[in-house]
């Protein structure tokens, strides 16, 4: 960095990351003085001899988003992540760590391109600018330096209260069970929002559960998205109604939640979990100062910063906050609901005062967290939470089991524009969130949709839930065949083929930005029980509003460069089902080409050949590279999983083995366990 202030305190730290350097700053900060927040902003000075940036910034409170740029450096919103790709080669990426303290770090651009470190401190004492910064031969392993430190301050640094530690750990030692991950994140899921619209009730969930019945649609998990609750001020607008009661909205479910929920399992026995929606505040305009839960609990009034939901709230008080989530959670499990989806968390973040902000940005956090271990142990979806406090303090720390948690801004139907983008957007953000302890959701989508088959394919690359939003009559049942399958036990039950890794664009493509006419990949991993088995996954995307044909090197498949360089692969295309020649990446020509339409995707799975040379090979058979190995008479085999489904590889559970049986290979054993039914592929 040149010409960085003096202010900045720089100590040179030892990274856990092979092949990085890696740095942590330290600056101060003023203290709050009454309701205002001390700002101090601190220049961290002009990257050297960079050629590209990447950025991911707040593109609003809730949400992160991907910024990219030549030369100089001018992110347009304040970022948390920057990475610099100098003119050696060399990546510095630079982290802003907040959720420490009552710190709140970001990075800005002054007009010269210079990185401006901008920090809002709540507290009435000094605080902390905490700055990581790491330079790394690649991306991957400088941000890995970064993240693997910010991870090891935070929990240092953790300053709850040892009371709600102790309960956390009561919470994650009595009430988390050990489930099958196909109960809860591999399980199909069907959400009310966007297919059932925001005029909530009852009748409409059964009328929308009877036709997937009808269809033969097998889902797991219902949400039920917002519009259930009992709410003040008819008619007005969302940021204007307050939450009055825990059970639902009379108008729309006249005899209660529980009963819903009764009737839910009793015509649909295969639906094993319901979540109901709840914003952490309790609704957009948080609680209603005359409702039951005011009576109920201690409640403060609260002003918001000007913008999309100015003005002021009532919501519980810090003291009840715990007591309150207790008794809603205890209340929504006798009721026969045992998940929820905990939407609007950044409402803490437009807190607009010093004293407010410090007293519930946590507290808030810790309570719910706790009550969701403790009612629901998996079973819960954090949304709007990509705050940097909430990232830092709740997400970052591994010590519990991985959230559910939206990893980008909203599915929105009806406009175009927005589809490609929300691919690309989550795939970048990805390279942040898959270092957090949470398994990242891409939001629902519907099956009968122009994109419909271009959302699935990311969902299924993806790594994490799928979830369908489908108006009821209108489901593509071929697509949503392609996603799941059906389990062998008795009853059968659906479930999504999920790679057990999280996926993120890959190391070539950190730096493109969404208008360069190219191809976004989407790389991620399915390993198997062993380290020497796994297949890469590359989904491929056309982001782009012209058609494309691009090259694809096998280097670019996660997990293969990190291989011997003569191990076989071959590659298949999904949908087409076509199949590579062998190739390894000592070969000239380790590449497919692939021309994609506008709208159009691709699913490239590059599969580990497993050789089985005769039982009893002449003395000159044995193979020293992948060349030699292409001219001896070896049997060579793919075991390609499911092969009608997206992701066909994650229907492999362990690693296949490959064993001859006869001493020329007339006859091989081939072992294999597979997750579901389907066709199994062989090449």
């Amino acid at each position: 960095m040149k010409n960085y202030s003096q202010d900045f305190h720089v100590d040179q730290v030892e990274s856990e990351t092979p092949n990085t350097q890696l740095w942590s700053l330290t600056s101060s900060v003023k203290a709050a003085e009454g309701k205002s927040s001390g700002i101090t902003e601190t220049s961290l000075g002009l990257p050297r001899s960079f050629s590209r940036w990447f950025s991911l910034v707040r593109i609003w409170s809730p949400w992160l988003g991907p910024r990219h740029g030549e030369g100089l450096f001018a992110p347009t919103e304040d970022a948390v992540l920057s990475s610099f790709l100098r003119m050696d080669g060399l990546h510095l990426v630079l982290l802003a760590v907040s959720g420490v303290d009552e710190v709140l770090t970001v990075f800005k651009a002054n007009d010269n391109g210079d990185v401006i470190v901008h920090s809002r401190n709540d507290s009435t004492e000094e605080g902390q600018a905490r700055v990581l910064a790491a330079v790394g031969t690649t991306f991957s392993a400088a941000m890995a330096a970064v993240m693997y430190h910010a991870r090891n301050i935070v929990q240092e640094m953790d300053s709850t209260s040892e009371a709600d530690k102790e309960m956390m750990k009561q919470a994650l030692e009595k009430d988390v069970k050990a489930e099958w991950m196909e109960n809860w994140y591999d399980g199909l899921t069907y959400c009310t929002w966007n297919g059932l619209g925001q005029d909530l009730n009852e009748q409409k969930i059964f009328d929308a559960l009877n036709v997937l019945k009808e269809n033969k649609i097998k889902i797991t998990n219902l949400i039920i998205d917002d519009n259930w609750q009992s709410l003040d001020n008819h008619g007005q607008s969302q940021f204007q109604r307050g939450w009055t009661d825990f059970d639902a909205n009379k108008e729309g479910f006249p005899k209660g939640l529980k009963h819903t929920a009764i009737e839910i399992r009793d015509q649909h026995p295969d639906i094993e979990h319901i979540a109901v929606w709840h914003a952490l505040l309790g609704y957009w305009g948080a609680v209603s100062p005359t409702g039951n839960i005011a009576k109920n609990y201690k409640t403060r009034t609260v002003r918001k910063a000007d913008g999309l939901a100015g003005g002021e709230f009532t919501v519980v008080h810090e003291d009840d906050v715990a007591r309150m989530y207790d008794d809603f959670y205890r209340f929504l499990l006798d009721a026969g609901i045992d998940s929820v989806k905990t939407d609007a968390q950044f409402f803490l973040d437009i807190m607009d005062d010093a004293d407010d902000r410090r007293r519930f940005m946590k507290t808030y956090q810790d309570a719910w967290t706790i009550a969701s271990l403790r009612y629901f142990s998996i079973k819960a979806i954090s949304c709007m939470s990509q705050t940097p406090q909430i990232l830092f303090h709740t997400q970052l720390p591994a010590h519990k089991p991985l959230l559910l948690t939206r990893n980008s801004d909203d599915f929105f139907p009806s406009i175009p524009s927005s589809h490609p983008f929300h691919i690309f957007t989550n795939a970048l953000t990805s390279l942040l969130t898959s270092h957090l302890n949470v398994l990242p959701d891409w939001d629902m989508f519907q099956t009968s949709h122009p994109y419909s088959s271009y959302h699935a394919a990311a969902r299924c690359v993806s790594g994490g839930p799928i979830y369908i939003t489908d108006t009821p009559g209108l489901h593509d049942i071929n697509l949503i065949t392609a996603m799941t399958a059906q389990t062998i036990s008795s009853p059968s039950k659906t479930v999504i083929l999920r790679p057990n890794r999280v996926a993120k664009c890959i190391e070539q493509g950190i730096y493109t930005s969404y208008h360069e006419h190219r191809f976004l990949q989407l790389g991620n991993y399915h390993s198997g029980s062993t380290a020497s088995y796994g297949a890469s996954i590359l989904g491929i995307f056309n982001v782009s509003p012209q058609a494309l044909t691009e090259l694809i090197p096998l280097a670019n498949f996660p997990g293969i460069l990190d291989g011997a360089r003569d191990k076989d692969y071959i590659i298949r295309a999904h949908p087409s089902g076509d199949i590579s020649p062998v190739m390894c990446l000592d070969d000239d020509a380790a590449v497919v080409d692939l021309a994609l339409d506008v709208k159009g995707w691709g699913v490239l799975t590059a599969y580990p050949v497993l050789h089985c040379p005769p039982a009893f090979p002449p003395p000159s058979s044995t193979p020293s590279s992948c060349a030699k190995k292409k001219g001896n008479k070896v049997t060579a085999v793919a075991i390609l999983g499911l092969v009608s489904k997206f992701t066909s590889c994650a229907a492999i559970i362990g690693t296949p083995t490959l064993s001859p049986r006869s001493t020329q290979n007339e006859i091989f054993e081939i072992k294999v366990t597979l997750k579901a039914l389907g066709v199994l592929g062989i090449w």
